[in-house]
């Protein structure tokens, strides 16, 4: 039976194998086309991007994810309410404090970001903060916590990032 520890050990590993498994194909890709145009400097400039874009993806995951989604950064002054809700569900789950993201978009939405739980961050849109009552938000904030604290946000910023990469 899995539990929180093998889980989170699974997506430490799945980051890891991601990021190796992009390095390779980028380059082999980068090889296969080198040889087929005779492009002598392909293979050396496909190992340069892989290892950049791994890791970028690995330091920057979670800006490039707050920035496509023209989330702002608030503090306890501007969102005391969702500021509060976020800092309490911290301390209930015995996480370090993210930090917090409004989007302005009405469509209800939220997600978590990060490499790992010290660098997380909790966006949610405005839509969500309009439709929800507290304790709704507080579920619906408790579950990104759940995969800040299982090591999904890591999984699934890298892979995000990777895959607008080759996109």
């Amino acid at each position: 039976m899995a539990t929180i520890y093998t889980n989170i050990s699974a997506n430490k590993w799945r980051s890891v194998v991601t990021m190796t498994i992009f390095v390779a194909v980028v380059i082999a890709l980068g090889y296969v086309f080198g040889v087929a145009l005779r492009l002598w400097w392909l293979l050396p400039l496909a190992i340069v991007v892989a290892i950049a874009q791994s890791f970028s993806a690995y330091w920057w995951s979670d800006k490039v994810a707050l920035a496509i989604s023209g989330a702002h950064e608030v503090d306890k002054a501007a969102a005391p309410e969702l500021f509060r809700i976020v800092e309490n569900l911290s301390i209930t789950a015995g996480l370090p404090m993210p930090r917090v993201y409004i989007i302005d978009d009405p469509s209800p939405n939220a997600f978590a970001t990060g490499r790992d739980p010290q660098h997380s961050a909790v966006a949610v849109t405005s839509g969500l903060l309009a439709k929800l009552d507290k304790p709704e938000l507080e579920g619906v904030i408790a579950h990104e916590f759940s995969h800040v604290g299982n090591y999904d946000i890591r999984l699934s910023s890298i892979i995000v990032v990777l895959v607008g990469f080759v996109c």
